[in-house]
């Protein structure tokens, strides 16, 4: 691949399913510290906010009116952002559970695992039918290879449509001491459809360089990694994005 020198689109994920206060007292669980760590994102030079909502208990949610009183919370607070939510299933939730949130929520940008779907073939229609229908933009998560297999035979069905082509490829698993290397982007196949990455550990900003520099897009944030290349814990979200645009200005010239 030939070296991309514009700097690339920055999503920021700041929270996930899993982590919580204990992992970092600045993670955002809360409606208003989500819309805080977004506007400081914004600021640090985020495009886009990839959003995860916590019930009262502070879990992962899939709840349609969360997802929509925070949406609509953050078009004040932050217009210029792109708001993409999430459907993971993070162990919780089914497929019939993804679908409705999906269809309650009517997100204009979602991120949908195809390996999740999977788990109720028979569904795998109506969810990107759905999302076709509404106006969703979908982006594809992958975790290997064989994920990618997965979307190019729904592409060939008429499962996924042909303007659903957007990737997120995921370098390791989410998983306790995951540390991702640059090298894991290499295991997936080369594309001409928008993609992104995001990464573990230490090297995240280093891995989320090398995407940069083929041309793809990066999410960073906390919902991958906690801490810089030093171990050192990032003050907070919006202190990993700028340092992240920094590397990457500095990298691009």
């Amino acid at each position: 691949m030939m070296e991309s020198k514009v700097l690339p689109y920055v999503l920021v994920a700041p929270n996930g399913a899993r982590k919580g206060y204990r992992d970092h007292p600045a993670l955002p669980v809360t409606m208003d510290e989500i819309i805080g760590t977004a506007k400081a994102c914004s600021v640090a030079g985020a495009d886009g906010v990839h959003l995860h909502v916590r019930d009262q208990a502070g879990q992962h949610s899939l709840d349609a009116g969360l997802y929509c009183e925070t949406i609509a919370e953050l078009r004040l607070a932050v217009p210029q952002m792109d708001i993409q939510i999430t459907t993971e299933a993070a162990g919780v939730f089914d497929v019939q559970a993804q679908f409705e949130c999906l269809k309650q929520v009517g997100p204009e940008w979602a991120s949908i695992s195809v390996r999740e779907i999977a788990r109720s073939p028979e569904l795998a229609p109506r969810v990107y039918e759905l999302c076709a229908d509404r106006g969703t933009r979908v982006q594809h998560i992958f975790y290997d290879a064989t994920d990618a297999e997965l979307l190019s035979h729904w592409q060939k069905n008429g499962i996924v449509r042909t303007d659903q082509v957007e990737r997120l490829y995921v370098l390791g698993r989410y998983a306790t001491a995951q540390e991702s290397t640059p090298k894991d982007l290499d295991v997936f196949p080369e594309t001409t459809d928008p993609w992104m990455v995001c990464a573990f550990g230490a090297q995240e900003h280093a891995c989320l360089q090398k995407a940069a520099q083929l041309g793809g897009g990066v999410r960073v944030g906390f919902e991958n990694s906690l801490a810089g290349p030093d171990g050192r814990g990032w003050a907070d979200n919006a202190a990993s994005v700028a340092a992240l645009i920094d590397l990457l200005k500095r990298t691009a010239t």
